[in-house]
């Protein structure tokens, strides 16, 4: 962060330091203002942001401790630095410990006081390059985490490169947990836009007003609680993208608003007068049917079509069962590893029975099953009895000609389920060792190799 940019604020109830203070900062290039006291720090800190504060501890009034506390609500990833006289060194270490950089101890060297302003101006500086970069390496793997090889997969795969590299705006389609949001954010990792932040807002879980302060933001004293300006999603996703998942829930007055936007490219904060100019790219998402709601007059027509250029449909896992191997096989290894687990690879009886289940929660109950499996399995292959009871309930029940086949058909099947395991699989049985031992030798059953 250059020096001529860095914006200081200083709070320090001696008039004769923060005058000082100021110009001297000034004279080298740094935008500096001054405040005698933390209520005033926190006016200035309504209308502006500041990329270092420097405290005094000891002030009339709220002290700073105190200010540190309330300038971390506002601005949580401020920089602060305490200003204090000896006798009160074990506060700036307490202010330390709440946040504060570092401190120093009056009197001081104004050019130390600058030095230690520069080292927390780069250390600031790294801190968002590190945050930035990881989220451009997190962005461009996301394409990884679109797994299967059905034809529904490869059209979906298709259509992401296709609109990702134009400016449209895109309508996501289906049910809960099909990945919506991983759809939007490949679709944003892949664009023009990519370098800058992708915005999400769940709709569907905030209220009217809750919502329109969360988009548009607030100026303070907009409403009760509204102590400082905050900028809206919008406003944040300038550049970059917004992601409005489950649009379908929005009311009618924000539809009213959102299509303002989207028509203006202008939005006016909560409470506000000026209209700021914004630059986004839509992608929305919805697992509603909108065409039903439009006829129904439960959401607007014009904004209907301004949302609906390009529509992709992410289809259920049940449509597609072929891509579930592939993902409980990137499921499986991604909790193993992240648990320290020595597990990779599935019974043949496990694969059948989530290739069996419908998966109405769709990609992510199965993220979760796998999640689950991994925890409670004591093997190294994931199996049945390790899968959540829903799983297991949905099999089919064994068809037979006899009771023997029925019978044949029941023991193999719980010896996969216990892994072989043939104490295990006696106890689920009911029936002794002996007893089983000599069921497996009349039907010649043998160990079947698990597949991964």
């Amino acid at each position: 962060m250059e020096t001529a940019n860095a914006r200081i604020l200083i709070v320090d109830d001696e008039k004769i330091v923060r005058e000082s203070l100021g110009s001297w900062f000034r004279d080298e290039g740094y935008l500096a203002d001054v405040a005698e006291s933390a209520k005033a720090a926190l006016e200035k800190l309504a209308g502006n942001s500041w990329d270092v504060f420097l405290l005094d501890i000891r002030m009339p009034g709220i002290d700073g401790l105190e200010l540190q506390r309330k300038i971390k609500e506002a601005q949580p990833d401020a920089t602060i630095i305490i200003m204090t006289a000896y006798a009160s060194v074990e506060s700036a270490v307490e202010a330390m410990k709440q946040g504060a950089y570092d401190y120093i101890i009056k009197p001081f060297d104004p050019d130390d006081l600058e030095h230690l302003v520069r080292n927390a101006l780069e250390r600031k500086r790294l801190v968002v390059e590190n945050q930035q970069l990881r989220t451009k390496i997190d962005e461009l793997n996301l394409l990884h985490e679109i797994v299967g090889t059905s034809d529904a997969t490869r059209r979906l795969l298709e259509q992401v490169a296709m609109v990702a590299s134009s400016d449209t705006t895109v309508l996501i389609r289906g049910e809960s947990g099909t990945g919506k949001e991983l759809i939007a954010r490949a679709i944003h990792a892949n664009s023009v836009r990519r370098y800058l932040p992708i915005v999400v807002v769940n709709c569907g879980a905030l209220s009217e007003g809750v919502l329109e302060s969360e988009l548009f933001g607030h100026e303070k004293g907009a409403f009760t609680g509204a102590q400082y300006r905050r900028k809206g999603k919008f406003e944040m996703g300038d550049g970059g993208t917004v992601f409005l998942d489950e649009i379908g829930d929005i009311s009618i007055k924000t539809q009213v608003d959102l299509l303002r936007v989207l028509e203006e490219k202008k939005i006016t904060r909560v409470g506000g007068n000026v209209e700021i100019p914004v630059n986004f790219r839509l992608v929305a998402a919805t697992n509603k049917n909108l065409e039903t709601l439009t006829a129904e007059e439960k959401f607007r027509e014009d904004l209907y079509y301004r949302i609906n250029v390009f529509s992709i449909t992410i289809p259920p896992l049940r449509e597609r069962r072929e891509d579930i191997p592939l993902l409980a096989d990137y499921f499986l290894k991604k909790f193993a590893s992240s648990m320290n687990r020595r597990i990779n690879r599935f019974t043949r009886a496990s694969t059948e029975l989530l290739l069996n289940y419908d998966w109405p929660g769709n990609v992510r109950e199965l993220q979760n099953a796998l999640e689950r499996a991994v925890l409670v399995c004591k093997t190294a292959e994931i199996q049945p009895v390790d899968l959540p009871l829903r799983v297991n309930d949905s099999r089919t029940a064994p068809v037979g000609k006899s009771l023997a086949e029925i019978e044949q058909q029941h023991i193999k099947r719980v010896l996969e389920e216990a892994g072989w395991n043939v104490y295990r699989a006696a106890h689920l049985l009911g029936i002794d060792r002996v007893t089983l031992y000599n069921k497996i030798k009349k039907y010649g059953f043998k160990r079947e190799l698990a597949v991964s």
